[in-house]
């Protein structure tokens, strides 16, 4: 019999917790290695061919680790370095595996929402400037018009665990009124980064009722598993024990704190020293 591994999860951070969340809450069975890259994050704010190496290391150690499928939980590396590593580092690290990333599963469906035509999207710096979701949306619905807001003060407010209070909602509430006076017929929003499904208390708080909010976890778990029974090769050489392992490249013990946030139980990593990324180059 073909040796099975776990699914390989990677995100700069925590972020990629919720959308791994809702992957282990769909699909428990299944072995799962998940990657933090804690000490070079954030990844929003740095340069294409940055965020392209720091994720190229990244995959190439979680494929060293055995795993055949690699999720980027990440829409900075998603938006920045899929393309890069599907198309040219993939055929020459291991033409047989496979990553895959969390913008295309929200584009495909997002305009089915729609019914002014007009959607939002709230992201990183990072994201918005590479305009990743504006064409991968025009693909499947060019008759959607995409409006664009990054919201650079909401990860540091999700990092410092400051979800619900007066200065969060003045934050919240700026970045909402804002898109929303860029483009009044918005009828969808997508939370186009994984930090912000921690705010959604109070993002719901001052999006108007008519308006969709989409985040990206159960969409991109839902596509994971349309994607596994689509492919029997790949979900035969995945291994179902339903063990779950953590590894960040920052303190342990500072990830766990943050950690249990995101994934919403108790984590328990193991410190990845960088060195181990960065001899992957």
């Amino acid at each position: 019999m073909n040796p099975r591994h776990p699914i390989g999860i990677f995100d700069s951070g925590y972020g990629g917790l919720t959308v791994f969340r809702s992957i282990y809450a769909l699909m428990p069975e299944y072995d799962y290695l998940y990657l933090g890259d804690n000490a070079r994050a954030p990844y929003g704010n740095r340069s294409f061919e940055t965020i392209h190496q720091y994720t190229r290391q990244s995959v190439a150690w979680l494929f060293d680790q055995g795993c055949p499928l690699v999720i980027l939980a990440c829409n900075t590396a998603s938006a920045r370095a899929l393309r890069m590593i599907q198309q040219k580092d993939l055929p020459q690290i291991n033409p047989n595996n496979r990553v895959l990333g969390v913008i295309r599963p929200t584009t495909e469906i997002i305009g089915k929402y729609s019914h002014t035509r007009h959607v939002g999207i709230l992201g990183t710096k990072g994201t918005v400037s590479s305009k990743t979701y504006p064409i991968e949306i025009q693909k499947f619905f060019p008759d959607l018009t995409v409006h664009q807001l990054a919201c650079p003060i909401w990860v540091p407010l999700v990092e410092h665990f400051e979800y619900d209070n007066a200065g969060t909602d003045f934050f919240v509430q700026k970045y909402i009124n804002l898109l929303l006076e860029q483009a009044p017929d918005i009828d969808v929003i997508l939370l186009a980064c994984t930090h912000y499904p921690l705010l959604i208390q109070s993002i719901r708080k001052y999006l108007p009722n008519h308006i969709t909010l989409l985040s990206q976890g159960e969409i991109v778990a839902q596509a994971l598993q349309d994607y596994l029974t689509r492919h029997p090769a790949m979900q035969s050489r995945l291994s179902t024990n339903g063990n779950v392992q953590f590894f960040s490249t920052d303190d342990a013990e500072d990830f766990n704190l943050h950690a249990s946030h995101f994934f919403g139980s108790t984590v328990q990593a193991t410190y990845l020293p960088l060195e181990q990324l960065t001899k992957m180059s």
